[in-house]
């Protein structure tokens, strides 16, 4: 059998604390191996217990969840934690930073716990956690607060089709909604996202979302 993942919940608000950890300890393939309420906690508890997910909530006191999670996953971390973000969205106007800052994806605070777990399941796989909807939502919706960078030399290692696929996942679009426009495979797609990661030195889809708009190559 596989270890369980180990998990991290940390936020701010004792109740909901105590029910994501509740939730995600009753799953035979999932461990809470820590508890805090604020970001320095987490950050030094994650340096303690090594988990391989954290589940962090944003506005928190010492240390709020973005610099937690920039000190956890960001550029330059030597040992990365997967984050899991968790939101009550529109309260919320720093998911976007938060998403910049190394976290692999997000939910909603509301979310059902069914949509937790398999929230942490898939971000403990490698996989980023960024719904196509909510991609439109989030991003579009902070889209005109974004600077874009200056173009960079790496932006022309892509080829037309690829920079046309990132721009597709920067729209939110999902594999098969890429493949359905561009009418190639699914399978084609998986390919032409791997090697824009690849290129990009890019770690997700998040991260090409985030690094698109910053590009200024979707508005």
């Amino acid at each position: 059998m596989n270890a369980p993942v180990r998990v991290l919940v940390c936020d701010d608000q004792a109740l909901i604390r105590t029910g994501f950890a509740t939730i995600i300890d009753a799953q035979p393939d999932l461990e809470v191996v820590g508890e805090c309420g604020d970001g320095r906690a987490a950050v030094d508890l994650a340096g303690r217990l090594s988990p391989d997910i954290v589940v962090m909530d944003v506005r928190m006191p010492v240390l709020g969840g973005i610099e937690a999670t920039r000190l956890l996953a960001g550029a330059g971390v030597a040992n990365p934690v997967k984050v899991l973000v968790v939101t009550t969205f529109n309260l919320d106007e720093y998911v976007y930073e938060a998403l910049r800052a190394g976290a692999s994806g997000f939910l909603l605070k509301d979310a059902p716990p069914a949509q937790l777990l398999q929230g942490i399941r898939t971000v403990a796989s490698g996989a980023a956690l960024l719904a196509p909807e909510v991609t439109r939502q989030l991003v579009g919706r902070y889209a005109a607060r974004i600077r874009p960078a200056p173009a960079a030399s790496e932006d022309t290692v892509l080829t037309p089709r690829e920079l046309e696929v990132l721009r597709l996942i920067a729209d939110g679009r999902s594999n098969s909604e890429i493949a359905a426009t561009l009418v190639i495979s699914q399978e084609t797609v998986k390919t032409y996202v791997s090697r824009i990661l690849t290129k990009l030195d890019l770690r997700d889809r998040v991260q090409a979302v985030v690094y698109a708009y910053r590009r200024g190559l979707v508005t």
